[in-house]
């Protein structure tokens, strides 16, 4: 599997206090670990570290952060609000 495979990818809480809650994987830590960020509870300047077991992958992927992140840029929290809220995501809930 290639390092940044997932990166972008949308995924939801199985476990933990952010159960329920859907997030876009921001970084890998390694295998067992991402980082993770909703631009709300969880803000790009300090992504949650999650377990890839706790997590439930989407078939959805934001291209665009998914650039960004790969490129070096500097995400802003309300882009990622965005693109969860325009996809409905923790509304489905």
């Amino acid at each position: 599997m290639e390092q940044n495979d997932n990166i972008g990818k949308v995924v939801y809480s199985k476990a933990g206090r952010d159960k329920d809650r859907f997030f876009i994987i921001v970084g890998k830590l390694n295998d067992e670990y991402v980082y993770i960020s909703d631009g709300c509870l969880r803000l790009m300047e300090k992504p949650k570290k999650k377990k890839i077991r706790h997590l439930s992958f989407t078939n959805m992927l934001s291209e665009e952060i998914r650039e960004l992140i790969l490129s070096g840029n500097t995400i802003n929290n309300s882009l990622i609000r965005k693109f969860l809220q325009s996809h409905d995501m923790n509304k489905e809930v």
